[in-house]
């Protein structure tokens, strides 16, 4: 796992080269938007059991996810699928904090489609889901700190399709 930080002086170091102005600019990015990620980070830990539940609750309003062949169709699937998006969350959030993707290519995403495939899990559902756990968080914590947030949502759902 990997963060902004790391991130642009591992680049740099690589290439022999001081940083350079583009990776200046994420790095200050990074700092401007840190007290925004870690006020966001404390949210969403002091309520992810809250988030979950009324994410399953809005996909499952907007689709038909509880029907025969779909992702939450018996209670098995169901507690999979909270299972999931709170490990979605988590995993996420600390991206978030980070201002990295590595850590969900390496914990999260890294064989998760294929596995889905292999188990009958509908992509379209799990993506749906966690859509709208981008809709419940972003919600709850504003449109700023829901689209830091949302950001890496997207990237597991971008991953998955």
């Amino acid at each position: 796992m990997q963060d902004a930080i790391t991130a642009a002086i591992t680049s740099s170091d690589l290439q022999g080269q001081y940083l350079n102005s583009e990776s200046l600019a994420q790095l200050e990015q990074y700092f401007q938007t840190g007290e925004l990620r870690l006020k966001t980070a404390a949210v969403i830990s002091d309520h992810a059991p809250d988030i979950v539940k009324d994410a399953v609750a809005h996909s499952l309003a907007g689709a038909n996810a509880a029907k025969p062949g779909t992702a939450m169709h018996t209670t098995r699937q169901y507690a999979a699928c909270v299972r999931d998006l709170d490990f979605y969350l988590r995993y996420a959030t600390y991206a978030m904090v980070a201002g990295d993707t590595s850590i969900l290519d390496e914990r999260v995403l890294n064989g998760l489609k294929e596995t889905y495939h292999s188990l009958g899990v509908s992509i379209t559902s799990t993506v749906g889901a966690i859509q709208s756990m981008k809709f419940v968080t972003t919600e709850l914590l504003g449109e700023e700190a829901g689209c830091e947030l949302g950001c890496y949502l997207d990237y597991i759902c971008d991953s998955l399709t």
